[in-house]
């Protein structure tokens, strides 16, 4: 009677993690833009659909300058449009009555194109042309109408014992965040925000703790996204202001988390905007002692083609077809795996460790007789890791838990691969082998693993790629 094995996949496996340090490498390249003049500051671009509104204290024209009673020079909205996809025409200032002796910006523009709110003195009667008055700052709103600024109205929420500006307003246009050092903050300057309800704007409200801090926090910009970017100064930061950011989730504040460099710096960095896909924006900084604006464009490389990783599966299920046929025959079955390990049953099951070449054989015994027929079958079954990049992470994870990234597993016979480039999937990329690694906060995060080869013959490099993701949950 002749004898068969059958070997079908059937398990998964689970991999152990070899895990070694994390080099995280920064998500942004950075370039000073042309407009910038110097000697002059330009701060808090406001991205439009043409190009960029922002503020600058350079002269108006040739023969126009600008400066207060006291001699201070005076900031004025300025339009910048694009000329092509790396420069700009020359900026034209916007006008309005305010325009000759009083700073207007920084700014926001509503969601309706045409509704500007903008920073600018409070008090500009008798007492403001005095050098010893002592002038506060505020929001106004005002309609765009070309190149001017008119129907221009005060927030009323401005007071004359504490400033209030650098407004920011949401895509919905429900909320307007500003910075203010009016009481009940916890700092030198605090973000608050209003509440577009019924008609007008609610009472400033403090988010807290969770995004202020005891010192100066400053230059807020909400995101399409609802993600909060401002600059604080507070500790633990590069040096001057830092540009942070918070996501809200469930209606809480996420812990503000700082950019990295090149964004920020040992100087002032500040007034950061970005695309809705966040892979481009702007941002002020004084790293070259004056205030000018930079485009920071994402270096973070993400595939639109990128494999589903396939589990590497060493378990397999063998069965003794002829012992399937002939239930009723009293034969014992023992199997040797060719790994040291062994098993009894007609249908049995085994995981081997990794990858190998292992000589399965099969003893038959039988139990009327005691009749034992050694290798009664035997065949080498070849255990292989499927060709591709291979990611080994935990799929559940806690916000704020350390994890660890391994590529160790990654099967590519005859590649030399000499980078292994992770990108999480929230803006964040490692570079190696083994990575470590700690998402902020909840959700679900794809993550690709892509490797390069050294160049080859005609300079030719080899890449791959895979993806999984993983999801991370609220801390308890």
């Amino acid at each position: 009677m002749k004898k068969a094995l059958q070997i079908i996949t059937l398990l998964t496996s689970v991999l152990t993690i070899n895990t070694a340090l994390a080099q995280e490498e920064s998500p942004f390249e950075i370039r000073r833009l042309s407009f910038n003049l110097p000697g002059y500051s330009e701060i808090s671009p406001v991205i439009t659909n043409d190009g960029m509104l922002f503020c600058s204290d350079r002269r108006l024209s040739a023969v126009t300058d600008r400066t207060s009673f006291d001699d201070r020079r005076l900031y004025n909205i300025y339009v910048a449009e694009k000329k092509d996809t790396s420069d700009w025409r020359r900026p034209v200032p916007l006008k309005s009555d305010r325009t000759a002796q009083f700073n207007t910006g920084p700014l926001c523009v509503a969601p309706d194109g045409k509704t500007v709110y903008f920073t600018s003195e409070i008090e500009t009667g008798i007492p403001s042309r005095s050098r010893k008055f002592r002038n506060h700052s505020g929001i106004f709103r005002a309609q765009l109408s070309g190149n001017q600024l008119v129907s221009i109205e005060p927030f009323k929420y401005n007071g004359t014992d504490y400033d209030m500006g650098q407004p920011s307003i949401s895509d919905d246009g429900r909320f307007l965040y500003f910075a203010s050092d009016m009481q009940g903050g916890l700092g030198g300057s605090d973000i608050w925000f209003c509440e577009w309800t019924d008609g007008d704007w609610s009472a400033p409200v403090n988010p807290g703790a969770s995004i202020n801090s005891s010192a100066t926090d400053n230059f807020p910009g909400i995101h399409s996204s609802g993600r909060l970017y401002f600059s604080s100064n507070r500790q633990g930061g590069a040096g001057g202001l830092d540009v942070y950011y918070s996501d809200r989730i469930d209606g809480t504040w996420g812990a503000p988390l700082r950019l990295q460099a090149p964004v920020n710096s040992s100087s002032d960095d500040f007034a950061f905007v970005a695309m809705p896909d966040l892979r481009k924006g702007y941002f002020a900084s004084n790293r070259r002692r004056n205030d000018d604006i930079y485009e920071f464009t994402s270096a973070i490389i993400r595939k639109t083609d990128c494999d589903t990783l396939e589990i590497n599966n060493y378990c397999y299920e063998f069965v003794e077809e002829n012992a399937v046929k002939y239930d009723t025959m009293p034969f014992r079955y023992e199997w040797k795996f060719g790994d040291g390990q062994k098993a009894v049953g007609r249908i049995v099951e085994h995981c081997y460790e990794g990858p190998g070449r292992y000589l399965v054989q099969l003893d038959v015994t039988n139990m009327v007789t005691k009749e034992v027929k050694l290798n009664q079958k035997s065949e080498m079954l070849v255990v292989e890791a499927v060709e591709q990049p291979y990611i080994t992470c935990p799929g559940f994870a806690d916000a704020g838990e350390m994890l660890k990234f391994s590529a160790d597993s990654t099967n590519l016979p005859g590649w030399d691969i000499s980078q292994y480039y992770w990108s999480f999937g929230d803006e964040t990329i490692g570079i190696g082998k083994n990575v470590e690694k700690a998402f902020t906060r909840p959700g679900t995060f794809n993550i690709q693993l892509i490797v390069s080869t050294k160049p080859g013959e005609g300079g030719m490099v080899r890449e791959a790629c895979v993806t999984r993701s993983i999801t991370i949950r609220r801390k308890p």
